[in-house]
């Protein structure tokens, strides 16, 4: 569950204070991180945490507090065994993260954008990377509001609380708790300074490819539960780093279907293009479920990112 916290968190804080050179404090009244469980199978609960302080630094770094004493079940002892067994009377977790301020220097009030985020979670002693996607608005010059974009979920295994929450179904005698959470996270920062003045907006990376590194990533989203752009990673599927210009079912340590591995394919822009277009008529018998992507601009734009991340 708390992954998911920070994680919405960071990316929130990330963006609004991204947009202004000048100091932000997170208003903590007025910002809410929630979480959702369900119990035997029906019961439906939602819970939060009540303090969140932090801060964006005029060059950009983030750096966000979750108490995890402040949590609230709205059952008294329950709010205690959380404390004490789930988060090990662990006083907070933090999140840091550096920002780019130049792509939100121009958010004028009244104005949104969505953005990107890429963190660090320190919970009960483990760093934990954190990418999410934050929607902004600039409500006036000396407040910004920013959310999830999307509901976010996170399992209990991922956030290092599984043996936790097996002490506290034991203790209640409950025959299930959910391992996967929905959270929701809602900050509004405030700061004394002026708005500084709008800078001209970045423009796009390009690489030798035609297409734009930054959609690129967008369109990696429907990847990313197969696939990983970092060297040595596998998941499902092998790692995608370094992809362009080496020969098919070249990843070490990674077992490929007999199609793949059998296949004379080098995979360069043309193929991978043709590839990504449809999986199985490029290769029939692969067995790659993902059926294709339908737009020729997403493919550049994803060739140009797994190209950008591969350096």
């Amino acid at each position: 569950m708390v992954k998911t916290f920070f994680r919405t968190s960071a990316m929130l804080l990330l963006l609004s204070g991204s947009a202004l050179a000048q100091n932000w404090t997170v208003d903590s009244d007025n910002s809410r991180l929630s979480y959702g469980t369900i119990k035997k199978n029906s019961v439906g609960e939602v819970n939060s945490f009540e303090k969140l302080s932090g801060s964006v630094s005029e060059d950009g770094k983030l750096q966000l507090k979750i108490d995890l004493g402040s949590v609230e079940t709205n059952i008294n002892i329950r709010n205690e065994r959380m404390r004490q067994i789930v988060f090990q009377s662990i006083g907070s977790a933090d999140l840091t993260a550096q920002l780019d301020a130049a792509e939100l220097s121009q958010l004028a009030v009244g104005a949104t954008t969505v953005v990107d985020l890429e963190a660090t979670l320190n919970l009960l002693g483990t760093e934990i990377p954190v990418e999410t996607e934050v929607f902004v608005a600039r409500i006036s010059d000396s407040k910004v509001l920013a959310t999830t974009n999307d509901m976010v979920f996170l399992g209990t295994e991922e956030a290092g609380v599984n043996a936790g929450v097996d002490q506290l179904k034991t203790l209640a005698k409950l025959n299930g708790i959910t391992r996967t959470v929905p959270v929701t996270l809602r900050l509004v920062l405030t700061t004394d300074g002026k708005q500084a003045a709008a800078q001209p907006a970045p423009a796009p990376v390009q690489v030798a490819f035609a297409g734009d590194v930054k959609a690129g990533k967008k369109v990696f989203k429907k990847c990313k539960a197969c696939h990983s752009v970092k060297e040595g990673q596998n998941k499902v599927g092998p790692s995608l780093h370094g992809v362009i210009g080496r020969q098919a079912a070249a990843v070490e340590g990674f077992k490929y279907s007999k199609v793949m591995a059998n296949a004379d394919v080098a995979w360069d822009t043309e193929s991978l293009t043709e590839f990504l277009t449809k999986p199985k008529k490029f290769l029939p018998k692969n067995r790659m479920a993902f059926a294709g992507l339908k737009k020729p601009a997403d493919i550049e734009n994803l060739l140009a990112y797994l190209d950008s991340a591969s350096k």
